[in-house]
């Protein structure tokens, strides 16, 4: 087997990401005029990251391990670019598809068809591309019988495969993964896991985040643990879970 590429695809330097968590939630012209006068307004600083610096090779597949707030979907987030880092950078090369906020872009009263045109749009394919993927996307949604039917009348599983299968087949070289394994019943959940051997097997650059990692072990020989926004552990993914799992105990 040859080995993987040691090109960086991701490439995250000294990274920090603070949000302001304001304490009472003000009327908007009462903020305004609070700023006007340049009025201090009580708020604190939450640092979802510090001081990250990691990278992630072509073709390697990586699982982000932590308990609830460690940073984990916050990362995920800086690598697509739906938030940007307040200190440090982030570089990344390839066309990203994430599996992060499925669904983000369906609008309820339109059919399920042109939600996969309409969301497919909004992750970077143009028609023609979204014509010749159409019929897999239904089939491995398996909502052929639905495909004409309202978003409205889905059920919220009906609309998470769907947004799955839409973000699933973008073609992309970067594929980032928040609770893959909390989608859809178990059966759609092996279908998810055989496309991801299946992008595995293609040499897709893979990033999981997850607050359970049973069957990440089959993908990932990586694992970054991430406690109160900084790296603890970044090494082969048995030794950190090792880690991991014995701190949790």
């Amino acid at each position: 087997m040859a080995p993987l590429s040691t090109t960086p695809a991701i490439v995250l330097e000294q990274v920090g990401k603070r949000y302001d968590l304001f304490k009472h939630k003000a009327f908007l012209m009462k903020e305004i005029f609070n700023r006007l006068l340049q009025k201090r307004v009580a708020r604190e600083l939450f640092w979802a990251l510090q001081n990250v610096s990691v990278s992630v090779d072509v073709g390697e597949s990586v699982a982000i391990i932590g308990r609830n707030g460690a940073g984990k979907s916050t990362l995920l987030g800086l690598v697509a670019g739906t938030i940007y880092p307040t200190l440090g950078s982030v570089s990344v090369t390839g066309r990203v598809s994430s599996l992060l906020e499925l669904g983000a872009g369906f609008h309820p009263d339109l059919t399920g068809r042109e939600n996969i045109y309409l969301n497919a749009s909004l992750l970077g394919l143009r028609k023609p591309e979204v014509d010749a993927r159409f019929e897999k996307i239904v089939a491995f949604s398996d909502l052929a019988d639905f495909i004409d039917v309202p978003l409205r009348n889905y059920s919220s599983g009906m609309q998470v495969r769907l947004g799955f299968s839409v973000a699933a087949h973008t073609n992309s070289e970067i594929l980032l993964v928040d609770e893959v394994f909390a989608v859809g019943d178990r059966s759609f959940q092996r279908k998810c896991l055989a496309l991801i051997a299946e992008f595995k097997a293609q040499k897709k650059t893979m990033v999981f985040v997850g607050h359970g990692v049973e069957g990440l072990w089959e993908i990932c020989e990586r694992a970054i643990w991430l406690e109160q926004g900084r790296v603890v552990a970044d090494g082969p993914f048995v030794d950190v879970l090792g880690r991991y799992a014995s701190d949790v105990r």
